[in-house]
């Protein structure tokens, strides 16, 4: 059906997910830094402000790969799993009937992103810690500096210390980008869904690229890009107090939990502002901004090399090659 399409191979997730995580982080990297130092205890101004916007990018260049190409292994390989464990059923006689009661599609969809954004967090908090530090102006404002400063503290809090810093947020993490997933990425298969089901019935994309034939299943790099750019957003602005909390635990000089942090954010916006919910939502704007564009380059940009990996593939199976 073209409502239905098959999780790319192996190959091409790994390199699909690497060169989207790393083409969306160093593009909008500035705008991760604003949002940063909006959300830093210290103040916008005192962490930084406009200056220094591409402070903590080295941790960037070295995380980004790595952890979006776990991310979209184990996702794509869950999700092909899950819909694979349901989609026929068999009956008493033998006989195999179509679709069977497994899992709904979104709730597929859903807990393979979990699963994979779980993944991604052994390689991206690490490189989260080191960076956010660098570009609040913390220890000398660069992430060589933000990473000696915590392995010079072995002497003092030994090598399991280091690695606990080192993973500081780990948990606040997972709590922020499973919420998050959950909502964007079965948003994003849901639209791809009806951008499919829309392209059989007039034979073009939204954007008026046209269906060639009955293996062209899949939309539009410009297409995924859209609804990327909407699941981003949308997801984005529900998960904002989620976020302050993961970047207050990160800057921060001593180890607190999350329900102290909670209770200070809140005081200190009552006497502040007078709203104790309004820090919870600081950094909206750029956040929101900065995932909207970002889902529309990094699910644009990874749909673009599935399509032209698909496309090879096709290309060679006509030809008689055998299929990578």
């Amino acid at each position: 059906m073209a409502s239905q399409s098959s999780p790319p191979p192996f190959q091409t997730a790994l390199l699909a997910g690497a060169l989207a995580g790393t083409t969306v982080d160093l593009s909008l990297f500035p705008l991760d830094t604003l949002k940063t130092r909006l959300q830093s205890a210290q103040g916008f101004f005192a962490s930084g402000g406009f200056r220094g916007i591409y402070r903590g990018v080295g941790s960037c260049v070295i995380g980004s790969a790595p952890g979006a190409a776990f991310f979209f292994v184990t996702y794509e390989t869950t999700k092909g799993f899950l819909s694979t464990t349901g989609s026929t059923t068999t009956t008493h006689t033998g006989d195999t009937k179509g679709q069977g009661k497994g899992l709904s599609p979104g709730v597929q969809h859903g807990i393979a992103a979990s699963l994979g954004e779980i993944a991604a967090c052994a390689v991206r908090v690490p490189t989260e810690v080191i960076k956010q530090r660098a570009q609040a102006g913390q220890h000398g404002g660069s992430s060589l500096s933000s990473l000696l400063h915590i392995l010079h503290q072995r002497s003092t809090i030994g090598l399991t210390g280091v690695w606990r810093e080192l993973y500081r947020g780990w948990g606040i993490t997972v709590m922020r980008e499973v919420p998050f997933t959950v909502l964007q990425f079965p948003l994003w298969e849901s639209l791809k869904k009806w951008g499919r089901e829309r392209r059989q019935r007039t034979g073009r994309g939204l954007f008026g690229d046209s269906a060639t034939g009955k293996d062209d299943k899949d939309v539009s790099a410009p297409e995924s890009a859209l609804y990327g750019s909407l699941a981003g957003g949308f997801a984005a602005a529900l998960t904002t107090p989620l976020d302050v909390l993961k970047t207050r635990i990160m800057l921060s000089e001593r180890r607190e939990g999350v329900v102290s942090l909670i209770k200070t954010i809140w005081r200190d916006g009552k006497t502040k502002t007078g709203s104790g919910i309004r820090p919870f939502f600081s950094g909206i704007g750029p956040r929101v901004m900065w995932i909207s564009i970002g889902g529309a380059i990094f699910l644009g940009s990874y749909q673009s090399v599935v399509n032209a990996f698909e496309g090879t593939t096709r290309k060679k199976s006509s030809g008689g090659e055998l299929s990578l």
